[in-house]
């Protein structure tokens, strides 16, 4: 990817969007933010060797240009009339943060995310899944409201329910990403310190996983079979970055979630019973994924036997892997030591 000069142009202009965006005092520079990240992010996605990436591209720029319209045309309009009544100041309120809800993929707008997400590589995947939600989860909370509630609720039923039938690995990573911005909203109605250090132990844990998708050019479970003819230790790692990822502890994934829970568990117990039962849901087909390669029979083509990770790819990922699994166990290690 960073071998051609205009892709790494087009990262730096990308990135700098974002900053724009959340360094921003003003809602039209914000506006303006999101509008250099979304033009920045079009050319990355075509991809010569995916057919289905400039269908893909498409419907992410309309799906972000409806939802910038959306989000100019409030944003104009409460300046021009300041003195709004308590109504129409919420009303505007709440389809600001819908606007932003639909460029997050938050429910109920999550519809475009994972057929979109569908066909791109897994370099885009990432940071459609990570870097893309920044800017609008950062003006989200500059919107928090009442409202939000009923969001996260959607999202957590949505990112559970929707990845039950799904083989494709990239729309699972979608469905689970949306699960995840369930409780990065809820973590935002405490403060934007929690939902921020939750973002980032989810990329973090996404960027464990994908590394190895990406290196193994896995799309599809079963895809993963042929890749079983790894050693159990390698099944068993993936088997664990996964549950990681599902914030079962002990594991580094459980962290964030832990410190949501603890400040949740004070007034919206119901709330958290939801999301905690929910997100178990999630759980069952990341195990279902490493399921076959421990349990079933399946068959392994002769010629994958020699499809080995260099050693460089290996020893990354075995470091990523560490931290994801026993990254809970060191953290309170080093808070008893300290």
């Amino acid at each position: 990817m960073f071998k051609n000069s205009y892709k790494l142009l087009f990262v730096m202009t990308l990135m700098l969007g974002t900053l724009i965006t959340v360094s921003s005092n003003s809602w039209l520079s914000a506006w303006m933010g999101l509008e250099i990240n979304l033009l920045s992010f079009i050319p990355l996605m075509n991809d010569t060797k995916n057919l289905m990436s400039s269908e893909s591209s498409l419907k992410y720029f309309l799906i972000q240009a409806l939802a910038s319209s959306i989000l100019l045309f409030l944003m104009i309009y409460y300046l021009i009339n300041m003195n709004h009544d308590f109504i129409t100041s919420t009303n505007i309120n709440l389809g600001m943060m819908s606007s932003l809800m639909l460029k997050s993929g938050m429910a109920p707008f999550h519809f475009w995310f994972p057929n979109v997400i569908e066909g791109l590589n897994w370099i885009n995947s990432f940071i459609l899944l990570t870097w893309q939600k920044i800017a609008p989860l950062m003006l989200m909370s500059y919107l928090m409201t009442n409202y939000l509630f009923i969001p996260i609720i959607l999202s957590m039923i949505v990112g559970s329910l929707g990845g039950l039938n799904q083989t494709s690995l990239r729309k699972i990573m979608a469905y689970s990403s949306i699960n995840h911005l369930g409780w990065m909203g809820a973590a935002m109605i405490y403060s934007d310190n929690l939902w921020l250090n939750y973002f980032l132990f989810y990329s973090f844990l996404s960027i464990t996983l994908i590394y190895f998708f990406n290196i193994n050019k896995l799309f599809f479970m079963n895809q993963m079979y042929s890749m079983f003819n790894y050693s159990n230790e390698m099944k068993l790692i993936l088997f664990l970055n996964f549950l990681s990822l599902g914030g079962l502890p002990p594991f580094l994934g459980f962290f964030p979630k832990w410190m949501v829970i603890q400040m949740m568990s004070s007034n919206q117990l119901f709330l958290i019973t939801i999301m905690v039962m929910l997100t178990l849901i999630t759980l069952y087909y990341y195990i279902r994924m490493c399921y076959a390669g421990f349990m079933m029979n399946y068959y392994e083509n002769k010629w994958n036997s020699l499809n080995i990770m260099k050693l460089n790819n290996m020893t990354i990922y075995l470091i990523l892997s560490f931290i994801s699994i026993f990254g809970l166990m060191i953290i309170n290690l080093l808070f008893f030591i300290f």
